[in-house]
């Protein structure tokens, strides 16, 4: 029997808004901490925002990056370019924060993340490259408020290495930065579903 060519339809629905959400709610949850000093941290708080740093900006950014790749790859129902990016971002930011909430579930040393941090900066320089060149503006602006964050963990994270009041200011401006991104992640995850849902033409 002759192998036959299966051909699936291109589908718009790729499920972006569902890594926005995750992601912002992960930055809405962690940046009270890191801005106010509140809740203030001990092993009870520490174990709460770790399971939520898993479970939303971690399993629900995985989950988009690997059904991303998915549709690309394998089943061509996706077919925009820049969608190659969002996966690369989703699934790495996705593992990333898998890591934060154990290590912040388990009260870790924080150092190690100053490593992270520069490869995330440069990841989120190459999302802010890949989304104005396809004239995705709100993407784009996403990516800079990522770079201002791993550059802002950079600081909070060199704890030895600079002086204590830098690391004080790194995680306030980490926090201040989770607080912007986060809110402008709802607001592509508002305008994602409002577009697909409801036929609006909000930009995105």
């Amino acid at each position: 029997m002759a192998a036959q060519d299966v051909q699936l339809s291109v589908s718009d629905f790729a499920p972006l808004a569902v890594g926005f959400f995750g992601l912002g709610t992960g930055y809405l949850i962690y940046f009270s901490q890191e801005l106010f000093g509140w809740p203030r941290r001990d092993e009870r708080v520490n174990a709460a925002t770790g399971v939520w740093g898993i479970w939303m900006p971690g399993f629900m950014q995985l989950l988009t990056g690997i059904y991303l790749f998915v549709g690309l790859a394998w089943l061509h129902t996706f077919r925009e370019k820049p969608l190659y990016m969002a996966a690369l971002a989703f699934t790495a930011y996705g593992v990333h924060w898998f890591a934060i909430g154990y290590n912040r579930g388990r009260g870790v040393d924080p150092r190690p993340n100053a490593g992270m941090a520069v490869a995330f900066t440069l990841i989120s320089i190459l999302g802010i490259v890949v989304f104005f060149k396809a004239k995705d503006w709100p993407v784009g602006v996403l990516f800079i408020g990522l770079t201002l964050i791993y550059i802002s963990d950079i600081f909070a994270s060199t704890i030895g290495l600079i002086p204590e009041r830098m690391n004080m200011l790194g995680e306030k401006s980490l926090g201040f930065w989770h607080l912007m991104t986060g809110l402008w992640l709802m607001y592509l995850t508002w305008a994602t579903a409002l577009n697909l849902a409801s036929g609006m033409k909000l930009p995105l």
